[in-house]
This record gives structure tokens, sequence and C-alpha cells, in this order.
């Protein structure tokens, strides 16, 4: 199995941005590279996930998803994988737990969408990736204002980073986080495909 998941060596910082990808855009990119910058981030993989257990629709198939993503970013340090099918888990806290396991010595960040921070307690176990992982939080268009009021962000407010540190957000003890305001792109993967473009 080893073969079919990306290379990380111990001392890495890799971020994780999940998700289904359904489909891949130029802001799921933009909020790629804002993270490398931002959180002092070695590499990034974007997770295609077999499904959202949050979403009741599937979502298009996984071979179609992992070839748009790959169009989408093309960028040495950023992997796309589906390495959720690979070793069988479907939860972030499974998958984060596993790859911990895989990879002894790698400093793992979970990255989000502000969106994402809106409803992270609706997670499975959502405490438990907080006190797993950092987790690096991405302004996105209309959500910034939610996602600070959200129930983790208010349950958590003792453990946020200032963004003035974001780059020491890998290097401590979690339960941290950080929220960064960026420049934005306007687009989300439910508009394409309410537009049609997709699928």
């Amino acid at each position: 199995m080893r073969n079919t998941l990306p290379y990380a060596r111990a001392g890495q910082t890799i971020g994780l941005l999940g998700g289904s990808f359904d489909p891949a855009h130029a802001g799921h990119a933009h909020i790629t590279r804002e993270a490398l910058k931002r959180f002092g981030l070695d590499r990034v993989w974007w997770l295609v996930s077999p499904g959202n257990p949050l979403k009741s629709r599937g979502p298009a198939a996984m071979a179609q998803r992992l070839q748009r993503a790959r169009q989408v970013i093309n960028h040495p340090r950023v992997t796309v994988t589906d390495l959720e099918c690979h070793i069988g888990t479907r939860y972030t806290a499974e998958t984060l737990s596993r790859l911990q396991r895989l990879y002894p010595g790698v400093r793992f960040v979970w990255l989000m969408g502000a969106d994402n921070l809106v409803q992270f307690h609706r997670w499975q176990n959502w405490q438990q990736i907080m006190a797993d992982v950092p987790v690096g939080v991405l302004a996105r268009p209309g959500d910034r204002l939610a996602a600070r009021c959200s129930k983790a962000a208010r349950m958590h407010r003792q453990q946020k980073l200032s963004p003035r540190h974001s780059q020491a957000l890998p290097q401590g003890r979690p339960p941290r986080w950080c929220f960064v305001n960026m420049p934005m792109v306007a687009q989300s993967s439910t508009q394409i495909r309410a537009g049609g473009g997709w699928g």
C-alpha cells in the first residue's frame, strides 16, 4: 500500500486540504498557495475524498475528480491524492489518526476554508481533530464573520493563534488554530455545478 501513498519524510510539515473537490476550482488552488506561504508548510496534499458524509448527494466519479483537480493545481509542492480510498478511512478524524501512524515524525496541519469552520462542530469527532493536529483556516467569500462566531471558534478561542504568528502554527502542540484573511477568489463547487459547468 505504501507505493500508492504520497511520499513524506520525518521532519516535514504537510498541509492537508480535504474535500470532495466536486469539482476542483481556482478557489481551491488559491487557498492552497496561500496556505503554503502563511503556515510555513513544506507541502500540501489534496485529499480527494470518496464522498462527504454530510452531503446526501454523491459526488462525481473519483477518476473524473482527480483528473480535474490535477488540471486545476500544477504546483511542485502540491500533491493530489485519493489516499483515503487506499487506507480505507471515511471521516477526517480517522484519516488523521491513520496518517500519523503511517508517517511517524511528519507534522500534519489540517486546512479548511472558513465555510467549513462554520459547520465544523457537525463533523464526526471534530474535537479529536482539534486535539490531534493544528488547524489552519483560510478566509472564504461571505463566511468570515460566521466562522469567527462558530461553535468551534468559540469553544477554542483560547487556542487561537494570531495571524501575525501564522508561520508558527505547525510548531506547537495542538489544540491550536489560526484564521488568516487574504484576497479571495469568489468561486465555489456548488456554483459550478448549479451553472451546469460540471458533470
